[in-house]
């Protein structure tokens, strides 16, 4: 305890230390001027500023002319008008049996199999790995998927990735009374499903689109594509003047649930379930007013050049010639490494000077006592970041963002409880923990919140929102009708529910 308050101390000291300086300069300074008289002034221009004017005007026009100049070349802000994640129907909901029983007629349905299923030691994995993976009964398959025998056709891929931008476009729209006409940018990222025409064009066409906007289709990106298009999307309105940007994340789970019988790529089956977001974003200054947040960083970093980065997460075909995206045996180890590097970029960005000063103390420690000090000092992420949204592509991912940013269970509560409520819905998911968070009341005037998103190439990207107002739950939030039933207790070992809810403070 005692150490905790030291720091505390030492934190407010070095955070406050302009204005511990300033009030004692200010009292000098004031004491000096109480003493001047009115001759002083007039002393002053004739004996030094009447014979220094060709010094002084130079002087006075370069701060001028520099102080115009970064008003009219600094980034415009970007503010986040509203966002919608989609709630599927209440028939699709997949209970985890109910999601075992979908996986044993896709496999029955595979023409390679006449039919028959006999061999139970898969069912047995799959079981296994759902119960421990965090998710709970109430999240959603496809309507395709659930039919008996499944559609794991084309038109039915389609039909889920249809429902899923309609209908969180449809509630953005009807929640900021915004003219599709209106949007100057569109950016779409769906990482496996990308027909022709584009699923950009599809929502061009949906929702009349002028003919003049500048639309993007992101795909193959993973599950870190959501903020890859928020970042797109910024650099396109610094770019464009007085105009709204149009992002939409979403993944498909219809073309994309595997059939065969390698293990490594069975567990994505287990994870991903049906869910997107739309996010409205603009550069108008009229929208601060009314906009949640503004975008303070985005911060991308890709670690590709690595063959082991770049294989650890990989479509492809099986022994048997059956698609499916295989998970390496390294991805933990990648995906730390990644995160690292992602956070040695964004850290300087956002902590505060006394954490600057102990990492850097303890860095070059390090460098000259290499056996006394065996590990660099994890700067506390919590004194500059208020609630963190952890990309829930699983219990695993959590668990090692949680140990490695010294994070506390409340921090990482919107991303277990989205886990469990929505299952892995890829991109899209950081916004359903965004979700939970203004749903729960906790996200107050000036608060900062920080996405942080992992996906195959290996990428890890994060973006920095503040929030302009004490934001509420927007209308049809997806946690409208369950926020009091979360944070659900979950056992630590098996990864089951202890209990059906716990109550959260709000």
């Amino acid at each position: 305890m005692t150490s905790v308050n030291v720091k505390l101390l030492y934190h407010y000291v070095i955070t406050n230390l302009f204005n511990l300086c300033f009030f004692p300069l200010t009292a000098i300074v004031a004491g000096k001027a109480y003493r001047l008289t009115i001759d002083d002034p007039h002393h002053l221009y004739y004996s030094y500023l009447q014979h220094n004017l060709i010094t002084i005007a130079p002087l006075f026009a370069f701060t001028v002319f520099g102080s115009v100049l970064y008003i009219a070349t600094r980034p415009k802000p970007v503010y986040l008008v509203e966002y919608s994640c989609y709630l599927p129907p209440t028939h699709c909901r997949s209970s985890i049996s109910k999601v075992m029983d979908i996986f044993y007629q896709v496999r029955k349905a595979d023409p390679s199999r006449n039919g028959t299923c006999d061999d139970s030691s898969w069912l047995d994995f799959l079981r296994k790995i759902q119960e421990r993976s965090g998710l709970g009964d109430e999240t959603h398959g496809p309507e395709g998927l659930l039919q008996v025998p499944p559609r794991k056709t084309f038109a039915a891929a389609r039909e889920e990735t249809e429902q899923v931008i309609i209908g969180a476009l449809e509630n953005l729209f009807k929640n900021t009374n915004v003219n599709p006409k209106d949007i100057g940018i569109l950016v779409v990222n769906s990482s496996m499903f990308n027909p022709t025409p584009s699923l950009s064009a599809m929502v061009v066409n949906t929702f009349k689109l002028r003919s003049n906007v500048r639309s993007f289709n992101l795909g193959g990106m993973g599950c870190s594509a959501g903020v890859i298009a928020i970042d797109l999307a910024k650099d396109l309105l610094h770019v464009h003047k007085n105009t709204y940007a149009l992002v939409v994340s979403t993944e498909n789970i219809t073309y994309n649930i595997y059939a065969g019988d390698n293990r490594s790529m069975m567990v994505s089956n287990c994870l991903f379930r049906v869910g997107g977001a739309a996010i409205l974003l603009s550069n108008k200054p009229g929208d601060r007013r009314r906009s949640k947040y503004e975008l303070v960083h985005t911060v991308r970093t890709h670690t590709g050049a690595d063959d082991k980065s770049f294989r650890c997460v990989q479509q492809g075909d099986d022994e048997n010639g059956k698609i499916g995206v295989s998970l390496s045996k390294d991805i933990t180890d990648v995906a730390g490494r990644t995160v690292k590097k992602n956070i040695a970029t964004l850290g300087p960005l956002i902590l505060p000077l006394s954490e600057k000063l102990l990492f850097f103390v303890t860095f070059m420690g390090k460098k000259l006592f290499k056996d006394k000090i065996k590990h660099y000092y994890v700067p506390d992420f919590k004194l500059a970041i208020d609630h963190f949204c952890i990309h829930a592509g699983g219990r695993a991912v959590i668990d090692v963002l949680e140990k490695n940013l010294a994070l506390a269970p409340i921090d990482v509560e919107a991303s277990r409880s989205t886990l469990h409520r929505f299952g892995n819905t890829s991109s899209s998911s950081i916004w359903y923990e965004l979700a939970y968070i203004e749903a729960k009341g906790r996200m107050k005037k000036g608060n900062k919140v920080w996405q942080i998103a992992l996906g195959s190439g290996f990428k890890c990207n994060s973006a920095v929102w503040v929030a302009l107002n004490n934001v509420k739950a927007s209308t049809n939030s997806p946690w409208e009708h369950c926020i009091d039933r979360y944070p659900v207790k979950i056992d630590s070992d098996s990864g089951k529910s202890e209990t059906r809810v716990q109550n959260g403070r709000s």
